[in-house]
């Protein structure tokens, strides 16, 4: 299973070069320099411990290390060791959003990315060795290797780089100085924290990656939709630190609808953004209006990545966004957002529903916010699974229960258990209510209301039939629900279906209106009904007994 389950970044930057060729010029002024201006530096000879085996030890290091950099000499690709670590530094780039900075060293990019020369030597040697070797299986296995060498060195040549020859006048310390000024700015860029356990993100993900790393010119737009707490922001941070340095420029700008309800909210986020995407730069912006003018200034000659984060009205989107042809072509945008019918508005390209986690994720995501590893310790499974069962796939609810029950005792997992079924989890139910507060008004509120405590699992026509009959205008409202993320309709038996956390916190809101006396509240269900109406029989009863003792009616 796919995870970065286990530790943050350990290094700034990974250096991968060719021994011979550089480790004691130029590899090694700049390793100096790199440790010099304070970014910890991974180089094979001087960071692994005595007794390690490289083999193990560097695709560990590649891994946590946050850039990248390839050196590219004469003779790099005549080391099968610098070409086995450029394929998983390739692959990390993939997976984990590590930057990947190509330095080309008395070589040009096109005679990496075509194997001429000294590379395309070497390549004949290894073909030559394919074809001697007696072994069938050790010569498909090197040839297999062979061809993953040629397609790791096309994608590194691709990628924006530093060229000697093209920069400093060839001055070794001009040119090592631009790379630290590049690395500081990549630093910056992929600075986003993800969190520490990402349980198969990279799958959850890949269908945006894919249309992020298209290459097509056409400006992109994708939704990322779904119910609170689901992972959409999560989502969204791990694809823009895998892909921001793919573009000319690249903003997130983080809580856009709280952000937007502060004074002056939307020129705060117009600022960001332009000071994101001209690397710092300020620009003086007095009003929504004059920033929409500088903003499309800037997006017009930049390929650029934009990420709006937690989006719910339209004004926001026109506010950084207003019309799409402002974006130069081969700009994608991602916005999530918990209202698909806000992005049709806007002609979203596509939208991309994020649904929950399956049990096998969801125990392993709790297990690492509960005891620190992939699965439960010893006595607690069942438990463990009950918890499980209650987030429903719902990462936020399994990393706020797995952090609140840590180093507890199962005497206390057992009560706060028990509790759970009867009143939700504050910190959850916070989360959750923002689509609730959201509804546009108190019909659409008390529709909700009514569905979550007594229609769930119903035919959604009768529910329309019979909530029509009490005043409500059902089928739009179940659409604003839907739109919301609140509702869904089972498309196999046109039940009406809810999360049952949305469920539970609907109950919650109506145990809210009187948490000691039941028969005070709006709504009631199942026991508390039954308890209501046997305390109003029982009180009628003895009334009418009062009365007629005081009439001087015998009850005999």
């Amino acid at each position: 299973m796919a995870t970065t389950s286990g530790s943050p970044f350990a290094y700034h930057v990974f250096l991968n070069f060719r021994g011979e060729d550089t480790r004691k010029t130029f590899t090694d002024h700049l390793y100096t320099a790199l440790l010099q201006a304070g970014f910890q530096t991974f180089r094979d000879n001087e960071s692994i411990e005595r007794g390690k085996y490289l083999n193990l030890e560097l695709p560990k290091a590649i891994k946590q290390s946050r850039i990248s950099i390839v050196v590219l000499s004469k003779t790099y690709a005549s080391s099968t060791w610098c070409l086995d670590e450029l394929v998983t530094i390739l692959e990390c780039s993939q997976t984990h959003g590590n930057a990947v900075l190509p330095v080309f060293y008395d070589v040009e990019p096109s005679e990496v990315k075509k194997q001429l020369g000294s590379f395309g030597e070497a390549f004949l040697r290894y073909e030559n060795e394919v074809e001697a070797e007696g072994d069938r299986e050790r010569s498909l296995e090197l040839a297999t290797r062979v061809k993953g060498w040629k397609a790791a060195l096309r994608q590194v040549a691709d990628l924006t780089g530093m060229v000697l020859k093209n920069q400093a006048d060839r001055h070794e310390s001009k040119f090592i100085q631009k790379i630290l000024k590049v690395i500081g700015e990549k630093l910056k860029r992929i600075a986003l924290n993800v969190g520490p356990h990402l349980i198969d993100i990279d799958l959850r993900a890949r269908n945006i990656t894919s249309w992020l790393q298209d290459g097509l010119n056409d400006v992109g737009i994708v939704a990322i939709c779904g119910m609170g707490g689901i992972g959409k922001t999560t989502i969204a941070k791990y694809l823009y630190n895998l892909n921001c340095e793919r573009f000319k420029g690249s903003s997130f700008l983080a809580s856009v609808r709280e952000v937007s309800e502060q004074p002056d909210g939307l020129v705060r986020l117009q600022r960001q953004l332009l000071s994101d995407v001209l690397k710092g730069k300020k620009e003086k912006i007095y009003n929504v209006d004059q920033g929409i003018v500088r903003i499309k200034e800037a997006l017009c000659c930049r390929k650029v990545l934009l990420v709006l984060d937690d989006v719910d009205q339209v004004d926001q989107l026109n506010a950084v966004l207003g019309m799409r042809d402002w974006l130069c072509p081969g700009s994608k945008v991602i916005i999530t957002t918990r209202q698909k019918q806000l992005l049709k508005a806007s002609e979203v390209c596509q939208v991309h529903q994020v649904s929950g986690m399956d049990d096998i994720e969801s125990l392993e995501l709790f297990s690492w916010y509960a005891f620190a590893q992939d699965h439960p310790n010893e006595g607690y499974m069942d438990y463990s699974k009950r918890v499980v069962y209650y987030s429903d796939g719902l990462p936020l609810a399994l990393q706020v229960l797995g952090s609140s029950l840590s180093g507890k005792n199962i005497d206390v997992w057992e009560s706060a258990l028990e509790k759970l079924e009867a009143i939700p989890e504050g910190q959850i139910l916070k989360k959750l209510k923002i689509s609730y507060d959201s509804l546009q008004d108190d019909h659409d509120k008390n529709l909700y209301l009514d569905i979550a405590c007594f229609f769930v699992g119903k035919d959604k026509d009768w529910t329309i039939t019979i909530l029509d009959g009490c005043g409500f205008f059902t089928k739009i409202g179940i659409h604003n629900l839907i739109d919301r993320c609140l509702l869904r309709v089972n498309r196999y038996d046109n039940k009406l279906m809810m999360h049952h956390l949305i469920q539970d916190m609907g109950r919650e809101i109506v145990r809210q209106d009187s948490t000691d006396e039941p028969g005070k509240r709006s709504r009631l269900w199942h026991k508390e009904a039954f308890d209501v109406l046997r305390e109003k029989t029982v009180m009628i009863i003895y009334l009418m007994s009062t009365y007629m003792v005081l009439v001087g009616v015998s009850l005999n």
